[in-house]
């Protein structure tokens, strides 16, 4: 599989779960645990750029495929590692809205976010709740969480400032 780019090989039962296998053999601790149940969406990660429950994904149906984590949506340092200094525009927004409050939530919120501004469809409030259904925060009334999408949407539909 690939993961954020970099081929990986894991040597694990077929069952395992790659939410475990993510931040266990891989130490990609971004990817949080929830509920365990696919009802949260705080594990939420990409697969073949489909937005996925990594806590009901048993290993063996990734096999060949690609998979990002919230790690991946930054940009990459020489050595390898998320180079805070490259977010991704809707990690950007996030911090400038405060659209993060405790962080169980964020990377899923971050990923169910970014799959949706993929998608290209209108980013108007009703259209981002409903992408952002599936991940479940406890710490706010998703407001902040919205404009941060919208800002995001915005943002990443204007020209880069040479």
């Amino acid at each position: 599989m690939l993961v954020n780019g970099d081929a990986v090989e894991v040597d694990v039962p077929g069952m395992r779960r790659l939410l475990d296998v993510l931040r266990e053999d891989l130490g990609l601790s971004g990817t949080k645990e929830g509920c365990g149940e696919g009802e949260c969406g705080a594990c939420s990660v990409l697969l073949d750029g489909e937005l996925v429950d990594a806590c009901l994904v048993p290993i063996c149906q990734v096999d060949g495929h690609v998979v990002r984590t919230v790690e991946g949506l930054a940009g990459r340092a020489v050595d390898g590692q998320p180079d805070l200094s490259q977010l991704d525009v809707v990690q950007s927004a996030f911090l400038e809205t405060g659209g993060a409050q405790c962080g169980i939530c964020t990377p899923g919120m971050l990923m169910a976010a970014h799959a949706f501004l993929a998608s290209g469809a209108d980013p108007t409030d009703e259209a981002i709740r409903e992408a952002i259904a599936g991940n479940l925060c406890r710490c706010t009334g998703y407001t902040k969480i919205v404009d941060a999408i919208v800002l995001a949407a915005h943002s990443a539909s204007q020209p880069p400032v040479e």
